[in-house]
């Protein structure tokens, strides 16, 4: 069986610091054998999550189905004023759309957490917030998560990271959701 991950995560600014951390856990997620798909930039550019509206965008409708297909997630998010960005936060609210499937939000899947920002602080209370939301969500946060301090970690285009700790982190959240998602 071949696992799919997906991966959300970014900001609007291409290539970001925080969607080149995403691709450096999809890229453990794939050393691990998984088939993985990111929504990253302005994928996430998505209206304001409205449940009385029925219509979708073509980027929430993809936004949408990959969810439901997922196996398995990485959420990597910017720290904002010490939290998840608001792109972040809306494209999650999508998962309500999965309400009355049979697994219900993010039921039963590994989702890996990563917060990055410009200082411990907000870094951490990004990570948590995140894990937070997918307890929410029905998910299972993995039990490593990512705080990425981006004033002392630099990631080149694709992920690469010249830290190796950092680096070793991501690849190993991105294994452990493909890990969990195996086992259920």
């Amino acid at each position: 069986m071949t696992v799919t991950v997906v991966g959300i995560g970014g900001s609007v600014r291409p290539d970001s610091q925080s969607e080149r951390a995403l691709h450096a856990a999809l890229a453990g997620a794939r050393e691990a054998g998984a088939k993985v798909h990111a929504i990253t930039g302005s994928s996430l550019a998505l209206p304001f999550y409205d449940p009385h509206l029925t219509e979708r965008t073509d980027n929430a409708l993809e936004l949408v189905e990959a969810l439901r297909s997922a196996d398995g997630v990485i959420l990597a998010s910017p720290g904002y004023h010490g939290t998840v960005s608001g792109l972040i936060k809306n494209a999650l609210d999508y998962a309500e759309d999965l309400r009355d499937d049979e697994r219900p939000y993010l039921d039963g899947r590994a989702v890996g957490c990563i917060g990055i920002a410009h200082g411990w602080q907000a870094t951490v209370t990004t990570l948590q917030a995140l894990r937070s939301v997918v307890h929410a969500l029905r998910g299972w946060p993995t039990p490593l998560g990512g705080a990425v301090n981006s004033a002392e970690t630099h990631f080149e285009s694709g992920g690469d990271c010249a830290d190796q700790k950092v680096a070793g982190i991501l690849r190993t959240i991105g294994h452990q959701v493909v890990d969990f998602a195996t086992r259920s």
